[in-house]
This record gives structure tokens, C-alpha cells and sequence, in this order.
């Protein structure tokens, strides 16, 4: 069996958790009619971070906020590169995003272009009043004029680390 080797954790499960909890109430802050809320997490590691900020809105306004995923791989700008045949996972939006308002959730925002394929795909299923971008960790080093609007940490990185 293969070992994995990591350079360090940059979050415990439990700051992640509580870092969860002051995200949800920095979005219901920003946006008081939880009504309008859904949450689209970008496969593959968005997806769970969505689903878990949408239960704790959900907790906190006694409402179900609707949760989606959305695969990318079409929309990447480095499709050629990756192979001929990419691996594409269902999208899976059972809800009108139309006029509604979008967290798009990601776990890390790097160089900003995950979050450009995420907007072409998303603007496919329809017309948002907003699109706010919800990362748990923003790494900076951009290449695209890309911005989240809730971060769980910003970590200082040099262009070659892996996280």
C-alpha cells in the first residue's frame, strides 16, 4: 500500500468546524433572507464544504437551504492538457438558480481559474441575482482577477507548494 505524504495540516477538524460556524453567520450577515440562499459546492472537495455550511444556515434560520454540485471539467481552460478524454462528473442542480442568490463553495482558491469554469458552467443552468465565492482556505497567487467574498483562512504560500 502506498503511503501518502503531506507537508503539514493546515487545519484541524475542529478549526475547520468552527471556521464552518463563522462562515455561515458571515453569510446569513451579508444575506438576511435565507430564502433566497442556495449553495453550489464545485466537485469534488466543494461539495461536501456546501453541504455542510447549507446545514448549519439551515440550523440557524430553521429553514432547508438547497445544496447542488457542479462538475467543471468541461469548462477548464487546460482541457487539452489534461487528456483526451476527461473524467466528468454529473452536475447535479435539482433547483432553479435563477434569480437566486449563489454560494459557490471551493475548498482552496489558488490562481482563480477553477472559479472562472465554475461561473461559465453555473451561468449554463440559468441566471443568478448574485454569485459570492466561499473558500475555507485562499492560497493568493492569481492569475485571474478572481476574489472570494467569504474566506475560512488565508495562508501565505510560495507558487510551488502543494496543498
Amino acid at each position: 500500500m502506498a503511503s501518502t505524504r503531506f507537508k503539514s495540516q493546515i487545519m484541524t477538524a475542529s478549526e475547520i468546524e468552527r471556521t464552518l460556524v463563522r462562515l455561515a453567520h458571515q453569510v446569513l450577515e451579508r444575506y438576511d433572507e435565507a430564502k433566497e440562499l442556495v449553495f453550489i459546492g464545485i466537485r469534488r472537495r466543494g461539495v461536501p464544504l456546501a453541504e455542510r455550511l447549507a446545514a448549519k444556515v439551515g440550523e440557524m434560520e430553521r429553514a432547508t437551504i438547497p445544496v447542488g454540485s457542479l462538475d467543471i471539467n468541461l469548462y477548464r481552460d487546460d482541457l487539452s492538457m489534461v487528456g483526451n478524454q476527461p473524467v466528468v462528473s454529473a452536475t447535479h442542480i435539482p433547483f432553479s438558480i435563477t434569480d437566486k442568490i449563489v454560494v459557490l463553495v471551493d475548498d482552496v482558491l489558488y490562481t482563480g481559474r477553477t472559479c472562472r469554469s465554475a461561473l461559465n458552467a453555473l451561468f449554463d443552468h440559468g441566471r443568478p441575482r448574485r454569485v459570492d465565492l466561499l473558500v475555507l482556505i485562499d492560497r493568493g497567487h492569481r492569475e485571474l482577477p478572481v476574489e472570494a467574498g467569504f474566506v475560512g483562512r488565508t495562508l501565505t504560500t510560495t507558487e510551488t507548494e502543494i496543498v
